[in-house]
């Protein structure tokens, strides 16, 4: 449609310019034909013979001292003969217009013919203004004979008048307008025909795109559309169409898999829980109820902790808002966490480095959880002890847990921050570990803004975690160098 309008836009201008055109050649053809008229008239006059009224031009030649005209002609004698001429005589001083190389000389300009109530018919020429061919003829130069039957005094200056009617023109404009009108609504016609079937030969692809897309399901994103070979834009539609549902189908498969990896998690220990109490309920007599009950509680802790982590994850991919948010100090935060200490179960010893209070934006709750997800993965797999370390920089504080256990190896870096990853038997799901403790704490640190990664270190696992800075209450921020590594 837009291509259409620009077409038929470009033709109204061009046909009006050809219009304008036609009409200004005609216009001056037709002056150029009525020439010939005027010299006609200009050589009867000089020979002293009064010009017939039948002409096929209108004229009038009227003289200086004269009312009435000497001759007219051509629609301009519609008047009763005495009366006044029509066009304006010269005045009495004049001279006759001279050419240059002797020749016929004659002036062409536009004048206003006066209307005229006076008419014995129709006089359609009055009121119009219309080009008009003019030359003068000086009576001194006729014989007396001549000027006698002419009707002029020797010192007069008589005025041939041609009117240039524009009918011609109009006619030939007319039929060009025709002509222009039908060739432009034919091709009007063959740009639109053109235009569709151009059109919908270029969408063919974009509905064989659309088709594909809508037989693409949320639960089976796998179905691809055909990449044309034309390399424009639809070729990249298309490209961008596949990357997306390349997309969805690595979410949904994430998806399929972290269900199948939270429901053998819970299978586990729900195998455990009902098992024991199977056991306790069929041999009631001969079963340690403390055990147990032990048992059964260990298990149910662990499920609790499961639902607890699964929910934050929900939380956290929903992007749900934290309610509290303000500055507070890690490093007291850190020391807290260290005097609480670890379950008597694993003796390990915690201790917190700090050289001065490191303020951070967030939720102290997030923090919390983060930094305790942090030391209980350390202290599950540490040796002996586990070391916190704060400091400040000049833009972020950085927070390291670092256990003396078997270490994680480089290649796996990234791998343990997946969810229900357990790298090896050291890491087992025997330790209390549900395997979404570091998925939780980096999404933790991703929505504060802030970094956590894994970082070289010759003895056990060192996480390394860095949070955009908040100004020290009546402090001077402490600028610092940053280091990766422990």
């Amino acid at each position: 449609m837009t291509v259409a309008s620009t077409v038929a836009a470009v033709l109204v201008a061009i046909g009006w310019w050809l219009h304008h055109d036609v009409y200004r050649q005609s216009a001056r053809i037709a002056e150029d034909q009525a020439q010939a008229p005027l010299l006609a008239l200009a050589d009867q006059l000089r020979q002293g013979v009064i010009p017939s009224p039948r002409s096929a031009v209108p004229y009038e030649v009227v003289a200086a001292g004269r009312s009435t005209p000497v001759a007219s002609g051509g629609g301009m004698d519609a008047f009763p003969p005495g009366s006044r001429h029509v066009l304006p005589a010269p005045p009495a001083s004049s001279r006759p217009i001279d050419d240059d190389d002797g020749g016929f000389g004659y002036a062409s300009y536009e004048l206003r013919v006066p209307e005229r109530n006076d008419a014995v018919r129709s006089f359609e020429l009055g009121g119009g203004t219309y080009p008009v061919l003019s030359t003068d003829i000086w009576a001194g130069e006729l014989t007396r004979e001549q000027r006698a039957a002419l009707g002029v005094s020797p010192d007069a200056v008589m005025q041939v008048y041609v009117v240039v009617l524009p009918h011609t023109a109009e006619a030939i404009t007319a039929n060009i307008d025709f002509l222009l009108l039908r060739a432009a609504l034919a091709g009007l016609l063959l740009i639109s025909a053109v235009t569709y079937f151009t059109v919908r030969i270029a969408l063919r692809p974009v509905e064989a795109i659309r088709t594909a897309t809508a037989s693409v399901t949320a639960g089976d994103p796998r179905e691809r559309v055909t990449v044309p070979a034309t390399g424009h834009e639809i070729t990249a539609l298309a490209t961008t169409i596949n990357t997306t549902l390349q997309r969805l189908d690595e979410a949904a498969g994430q998806q399929r898999r972290f269900v199948a990896d939270a429901a053998h998690e819970l299978r586990s220990p729900l195998t455990t829980l009902l098992t024991s109490l199977e056991v306790a309920l069929a041999y009631p007599e001969r079963t340690d109820w403390p055990a147990a009950v032990g048992t059964a509680a260990r298990q149910t802790r662990r499920l609790q902790n499961l639902a607890e982590d699964l929910l934050l994850l929900a939380r956290l991919d929903a992007h749900t808002p934290t309610a509290e948010s303000g500055s507070f100090d890690l490093a007291a935060l850190a020391h807290r966490l260290v005097e609480e200490g670890v379950p008597p179960d694993r003796p390990v010893t915690l201790t917190a480095h700090t050289t001065a209070p490191a303020f951070v934006h967030g939720s102290p709750g997030d923090h919390e959880r983060l930094l305790r997800n942090l030391i209980d993965n350390a202290a599950r797999h540490a040796t002996s002890r586990v070391r916190i370390t704060v400091r400040n920089q000049v833009a972020h504080v950085e927070l390291s847990v670092h256990d003396d256990g078997p270490g994680i190896p480089a290649e796996e870096s990234e791998r343990v921050f997946e969810r229900f990853v357990r790298l090896d038997e050291a890491r087992t799901r025997g330790r209390g570990g549900t395997g979404l403790g570091l998925p939780i704490a980096r999404e933790l640190a991703h929505r504060h803004h802030g970094s956590l990664v894994l970082v070289p270190s010759d003895l056990g696992a060192c996480f390394h975690l860095r949070i955009p800075r908040a100004p020290t209450p009546n402090r001077r921020p402490d600028a610092g160098t940053r280091r990766d590594t422990c």
